[in-house]
């Protein structure tokens, strides 16, 4: 069985190993953290605690990866499994895409190689050390 904490390492790691930045990999451990609060809005919550810390396409493929996602999955529940479409020509749309296709959906495999969390902890930290900027009160 992958549980969130597995899927999570394993998207970390897939994107580790297709050379992703630091940041990407640190958000794409990341991904999922706003189900802790709403599984339906998690992009959303889990891109707004990453984007101090992150670039905006980083943002954006965080923000927008439920929707990418569907391709795999939306049609089953009556969503348009097309709904990443609506992003087309944005800046960011082929690495949410490769997020979403190559990292997010296939990190469900029980028998992969997985790092672990310790793995990634200095990245973590690195990326979580400073804000790339502050938001005015």
């Amino acid at each position: 069985e992958v549980d969130q904490l597995v899927h999570s390492l394993q998207t970390a790691t897939r994107a580790e190993e297709a050379g992703a930045s630091d940041e990407v990999v640190v958000a794409s451990l990341c991904h999922d953290i706003g189900k802790a609060v709403s599984v339906i809005n998690h992009p959303r919550i889990a891109a707004e605690i990453l984007k101090p810390y992150v670039s905006e396409d980083t943002y954006h493929m965080i923000r927008a990866h439920q929707d990418f996602q569907g391709r795999h999955y939306y049609g089953h529940f009556g969503m348009n499994p097309d709904a990443r479409n609506k992003y087309e020509g944005h800046p960011a749309y082929e690495l949410a895409a490769k997020f979403a296709d190559e990292w997010d959906q296939k990190a469900f495999d029980p028998s992969y190689d997985t790092l672990p969390l310790e793995h990634f902890e200095s990245r973590v930290r690195a990326v979580f050390a400073k804000p790339k900027f502050v938001a005015a009160d």
